[in-house]
């Protein structure tokens, strides 16, 4: 009896397992598996410690984006439109656009990369193939089987943890690093440092979950009811915190990785995601064909990672642009009865699948938009500080003193390195 109630407390809080852990992968997209392999090509384990910083930092606040969509029934975008100037929420709008067209770009360029590696398929044929299935199953895949999809594929997020187990790893070396920050301070350390910070606490993953939260509503009935129930909250903060936990355990696995086998090969240098996919093959030799494997699981990953992220960048744009002009807006829609909405996840598709053939450095972009990402976090943290710390818009789930502390410190860390790095640049 013991036994069977525990097994169905568990399938219970799998049951629940939904906007959060989708986020949480979606955080780790090829470009954010191509600055976490740079980070431990060129510093080993040095940076191994900034996955366990900043847990608690990205959790507060996708927890406080989730709530206020949650409880407000609306996007960040269209909360912002409601409760402050538009010229706000125009800007960021634009740069959010453009930063996730940037990422979309150089997150199809690493899976049709990636999976040259691993089947004969041209890099022209395998973007097209990959953006054709991106497309067809955002649109025209009913959400409630959507989301079945997606947690489907979550299970690539298994990968890395997996790839450790083909490689010789000093652990009580990779110990010591992951819980004692070791800092440089050098220009270089920075700019990884804050490369890894606009790729892990990302602007697109808060207007993302805030309206995934308003579809689970929609897809559980919550929605039918006159306001959001303290069971769905929980369960909601349960699902953000797994979904981090997971994102920040691949970080750390990616670095782990190419720490032990690059950065001690003397490979400091890595261009993109499956750059680092191949560079694994000659260097791995604990088995006979140790090496295929190693770059084989690390490409699945790129490509099955990157097949959850790009429809998420996509997405929160669309999200994001339907809120402000007032459009009708939500993936449980259909076609026909969203076309601005749907519109819009594909045009910034396909700009970024255009950015692989326009002469745009990929390597380039992904760096201006990890940067990116990170400046326009400030604003955008301060936004979510205000807004879930407003009783007249959260009612009594505002954000309590330990959410309003996390956040505050989440905002003067994004805030020092993005100054920091746009200092160093200038």
């Amino acid at each position: 009896m013991h036994q069977e109630s525990r097994k169905k407390r568990s399938t219970r809080y799998l049951k629940f397992l939904g906007p959060g852990v989708i986020t949480g992968a979606a955080d780790n997209d090829p470009s954010g598996i191509a600055t976490y392999s740079q980070a431990g090509a060129q510093f080993g384990y040095g940076q191994l410690w900034v996955s366990v910083f900043l847990y608690p930092l990205m959790t507060a606040v996708q927890e406080a984006s989730a709530r206020i969509g949650a409880v407000t029934r609306k996007g960040i975008a269209a909360v912002t439109k409601e409760h402050y100037r538009k010229e706000v929420l125009y800007g960021l709008i634009t740069l959010l656009f453009v930063a996730n067209t940037i990422n979309i770009g150089a997150d199809i360029g690493a899976m049709a990369a990636s999976l040259e590696l691993i089947a004969p398929i041209p890099f022209t044929v395998g973007t097209l193939i990959f953006v054709a299935i991106m497309l067809l199953f955002e649109i025209f895949i009913p959400y409630k089987n959507y989301v079945r999809v997606l947690r489907w594929l979550l299970v690539v997020i298994l990968v890395y943890p997996l790839t450790m187990l083909l490689i010789e790893v000093p652990w009580t070396e990779v110990l010591r690093a992951t819980f004692f920050p070791r800092l440089e301070l050098t220009p270089e350390f920075l700019f990884i440092f804050t490369a890894i910070v606009g790729t892990t606490i990302s602007p697109y993953m808060f207007f993302w979950e805030a309206s995934e939260e308003i579809e689970e509503e929609i897809l559980t009935g919550e929605i039918l009811k006159p306001k959001t129930s303290k069971g769905f909250i929980r369960n909601m903060r349960w699902d953000t915190g797994v979904g981090m936990f997971f994102s920040q355990v691949v970080t750390w696995s990616i670095i782990v990785v190419t720490g032990t086998v690059l950065h001690n090969h003397g490979i400091t240098n890595i261009t993109t995601a499956a750059d680092a996919a191949q560079a694994l093959e000659p260097l791995v030799n604990t088995f006979p064909g140790a090496g295929y494997w190693a770059q084989f699981i690390f490409s699945i990953g790129i490509i099955g990672l990157g097949l959850i992220a790009v429809p998420i960048l996509s997405g929160s744009a669309a999200y994001t642009i339907a809120e402000a002009f007032k459009w009708d807006e939500g993936l449980y829609k259909k076609l026909r009865e969203a076309h601005g909405f749907y519109g819009i996840i594909t045009i910034a598709t396909l700009l970024g699948l255009g950015i692989n053939f326009v002469g745009i450095d990929p390597i380039q972009a992904l760096i201006v938009t990890a940067v990116l990402n990170a400046i326009v976090s400030v604003p955008l943290i301060f936004l979510i500080i205000s807004i879930s710390s407003n009783p007249k818009i959260m009612g009594e789930y505002t954000s309590g003193l330990l959410s309003k502390t996390f956040l505050w410190i989440t905002f003067l860390v994004v805030l020092v390195s993005s100054v920091a790095t746009l200092i160093m640049i200038w």
